[in-house]
C-alpha cells in the first residue's frame, strides 16, 4: 500500500502514520511519501497527536518512509533519519508498485 502524505495537520498526519502502522502489523508492506506540506510532518509538535512517535513506530516496524526533496528544499529543510529526501521517481515507484494508493491532504 502506498500513502501520499500531503498536510502537516496533526490528526491527519498522526492517523495517516496509524494506518501504516496497522497495515504492517497485518503483513502488508507500506510505503508513505511525503509531499507538499507533509514533508513538515516530523517538526509537528502536537500535545494530543505525537507525530513523532508514529513516524518512528512506522520506520521501526519496517515501513519506508520517503519525503520530496524539491517540497524539503521549499522549506529550506533537509532530510533526516525519519525523513530522507527523494524524488519524483521515488513518488512514482510508489505509486505504480502499490496496489493501492491512498493520498491524505
Amino acid at each position: 500500500m502506498g500513502i501520499v502524505l500531503e498536510t502537516a495537520d496533526p490528526e491527519r498526519t498522526w492517523n495517516a502514520f496509524r494506518l501504516g502502522i496497522t497495515a504492517l502489523e497485518d503483513g502488508h508492506g507500506v510505503s508513505v511519501f511525503l509531499l507538499g506540506e507533509g514533508v513538515e510532518a516530523e517538526e509537528i509538535t502536537d500535545d494530543e497527536f505525537d507525530v513523532r512517535d508514529r513516524m518512528e513506530a512506522f520506520v521501526d516496524a519496517g515501513g519506508d518512509l520517503e519525503a520530496c526533496g524539491t517540497c524539503l528544499e521549499l522549506r529550506n529543510s533537509e532530510g533526516s533519519e525519519y525523513c530522507p529526501m527523494s524524488t519524483m521517481s521515488d513518488l512514482l515507484e510508489v505509486v505504480t508498485s502499490s496496489d493501492r494508493v491512498l493520498t491524505i491532504g
